[in-house]
């Protein structure tokens, strides 16, 4: 996932000590959630349709996150 450009992604590069006997992970990633972006409900922000909200579990698409599986099984 190196190069990741969705907003969201962050990426780090762990420490790889010369005597460490896993095989090195070079880059890491972490997901920063939506709601460190907006700091407070700006007015006329869009919604989703209540049944849409009620499947994706918010009102708002700014801060609709969804999961996504590194294993690749997911839906």
């Amino acid at each position: 996932m190196a190069g990741v450009s969705q907003a969201g992604y962050r990426e780090w590069r762990p420490f790889r000590g010369p005597f460490d006997p896993c095989p090195p992970i070079l880059i890491k990633t972490y997901v920063v959630p939506p709601n460190q972006y907006i700091t407070f409900q700006p007015m006329n922000l869009p919604q989703f349709s209540l049944q849409e909200a009620l499947r994706k579990g918010t009102l708002w698409p700014a801060l609709f996150s969804p999961y996504e599986s590194k294993s690749g099984k997911g839906r």
